[in-house]
């Protein structure tokens, strides 16, 4: 028999009755009712209620011991008094009459509450996550990203993949986010590199002919903290697959996104097949490549109205000849909201460093009319034609944006999200899922004023490779696609580029030579000229898709350790100092000056 226990804190029923058991956990909390002490013993497992008379030689070492303290009880389970069941407990009709206490461990004056939610900030929690950790809510999250991960493994081996394992150290990666690099000590003056994902390794796995690979992989980049996205280190699930077309990607994520979802949560999906939408699509009628589909309001571009004659708004009509545009969001019988409902919303876009939201409501009385700052300046028969285009009816509202399009898109997408949450339009208890596809290979980086890849360098174009139009490389379409769910972006993803003439051309529309390519990728470019099969894969995040499943919008919720958002690991320290010793042999001299 096991010296601490005979039971866990959820086992004890009313099988259990008089019975004699060993009880160990940490002392969740007491209650003193004078001639009797309630404590309630809490372990992994659950909490058991427990009783002690004060005439027992042990009372007095329950009396003093401090919450989390973690104790051994032995006693007789016996049936609650009626009318003090607590039904909420699997042990709650229960409780243990306690013959003997021990004290295993005593513990200090607590800096944060473990019993309750309370909220405390971040940084303490994060200092002491070991303590936040035995919180309930916090436990669970943890036991259910634990079943997540253990759900997706077995459910990968049954579609046929195979998991294997790729370097943790290897060569920095020229694009993405920064890398963490890593001293040489062997190779003085050299860098490992922490994987950002393991991207080619992945690809290389395909061209050392194994056919489906996934992996629990760890991934590091140094980036700035975000609610979806921990400074550091991160998981995905990362698969690839050989002779494949994107829809094989879709059909295997589908299957088991729907499956793992069900399986975990009990909201319903909106679209059991998820929508494929292009990626201008999305950033018209939604202003972001993540959009939120539970959220019923459409984005619809108007610009053309402002050329006709009976439009008097010249503010908006003079931008739109110097070439912006004019988007419209329409909001469903909305007439009846008090004016400080719009102005609200104006003033918020504001506030968002827009130059606000120009709005009107659509009325008829003889005719049709704009009601509110703006809607004198349209005409009954301007109304008619927004009112087409953007599907709107008598007592709609329509908020309008003018500028220049890449500020148009964040400001309406923004506003799209606020003006619903303030509607309360949003159906919390469903997953919205959609594919995001056709993204463009290259976009214009106004800063550099060049040509980048816009995704993923190694994504194979569409169409005919021998026909491209490399003399306009912004009209070339990549197999690139996200998957998004209310919002999130689960996972970029992409048809693998596997022919290496062809990565040449499209690495040099973005400023790197041949020369270039063979050095940044020697291994990737090597490999593919000894003969590679079509490929192609995707990563979602084990961290947000455990999120979505929990309900929570802070990734840092339902990650074990996180750092904060300085990206420090404030309960261990970390990152540290180290010392001259360990620099002068990883022959590194410190520029620094030490505070």
């Amino acid at each position: 028999m096991n010296k601490y226990r005979t039971h866990n804190c959820s086992e004890l029923n009313e099988n259990e009755i008089g019975k004699s058991v060993y009880l160990s956990g940490w002392l969740h909390r007491k209650r003193d009712h004078g001639n009797l002490l309630f404590i309630d013993i809490r372990d992994h497992y659950g909490i058991t209620q427990c009783v002690i008379e004060n005439n027992n030689k042990s009372f007095p070492i329950l009396e003093k011991a401090k919450p989390e303290s973690v104790i051994k009880i032995s006693g007789n389970v016996v049936k609650r008094a009626l009318g003090t069941e607590n039904l909420d407990l699997k042990t709650g009709k229960i409780e243990v009459s306690i013959q003997t206490v021990e004290i295993l461990s005593n513990a200090k004056e607590l800096p944060i509450p473990v019993f309750g939610e309370q909220d405390y900030p971040e940084d303490i929690r994060l200092k002491y996550r070991f303590l936040d950790l035995r919180r309930d809510e916090m436990h669970k999250n943890i036991i259910l990203r634990s079943k997540v991960i253990s759900y997706i493994r077995s459910k990968m081996l049954k579609l046929g993949f195979l998991e294997y394992q790729t370097p943790i150290l290897t060569s920095s990666s020229p694009e993405g986010a920064r890398d963490f690099l890593v001293p040489s000590r062997l190779n003085p003056g050299k860098f490992y590199a922490l994987p950002q994902a393991p991207q080619q390794f992945k690809q290389l796995i395909m061209v050392s002919g194994f056919d489906k690979y996934f992996q629990i992989a760890p991934c590091f980049r140094d980036e700035d903290a975000r609610a979806d996205r921990s400074p550091g280190e991160f998981y995905q699930l990362d698969l690839e697959m050989s002779f494949v077309e994107q829809e094989d990607i879709f059909k295997v994520v589908e299957d088991l996104i729907i499956n793992l979802f069900k399986e975990f949560s009990n909201k319903k999906f909106l679209h059991e097949i998820f929508p494929r939408i292009p990626y201008k699509e999305a950033m018209l009628k939604y202003g972001t490549d993540k959009p939120d589909l539970r959220n019923p309001l459409i984005i619809e571009d108007i610009t053309n109205i402002f050329s006709r004659e009976d439009v008097k708004f010249d503010i908006f009509k003079k931008l739109v000849k110097s070439g912006s545009i004019v988007r419209a969001i329409v909001t469903k019988n909305t007439k009846d909201k008090p004016r400080s409902f719009f102005d609200s919303i104006d003033k918020w876009a504001k506030e968002q460093g827009a130059s606000g939201l120009a709005y009107f409501t659509i009325e008829q009385d003889k005719e049709i009319k704009g009601k509110g700052p703006v809607g004198k300046f349209f005409s009954e028969e301007a109304l008619k034609e927004i009112m087409k285009i953007c599907d709107a009816k008598i007592g709609d509202s329509i908020f309008l944006s003018c500028g220049k399009e890449k500020e148009i898109e964040k400001n309406l997408s923004l506003a799209r999200d606020k003006i619903a949450k303030d509607l309360k339009i949003i159906n919390e208890n469903i997953f919205a899922f959609c594919w995001i596809i056709d993204y463009p290979m290259y976009e214009f980086d106004e800063n550099s004023k060049k040509i980048i890849f816009s995704h993923n360098p190694f994504s194979m174009p569409q169409g005919n490779i021998e026909e491209l139009n490399l003399d306009n490389p912004l009209d070339i379409k990549a197999f690139q696609y996200d998957i998004v769910c209310n919002g999130v972006e689960l996972s970029s993803g992409a048809i693998r580029n596997y022919i290496p003439e062809l990565m040449y051309k499209l690495f040099k529309i973005a400023g790197y030579s041949k020369q270039d390519v063979n050095e940044k990728f020697s291994g990737m470019i090597n490999a593919l000229s000894y003969g590679a099969p079509p490929h192609g894969g995707i990563a979602p995040g084990i961290d947000r898709i455990v999120m979505l499943l929990a309900g929570k919008e802070n990734i840092r919720e339902i990650t074990m350790f996180p750092m904060n958002q300085n990206a420090q690991d404030l309960m261990m320290q970390a990152p540290s100092e180290i010392t001259e010793k360990q620099l002068k042999e990883l022959g590194i001299k410190r520029d620094i000056k030490k505070n």
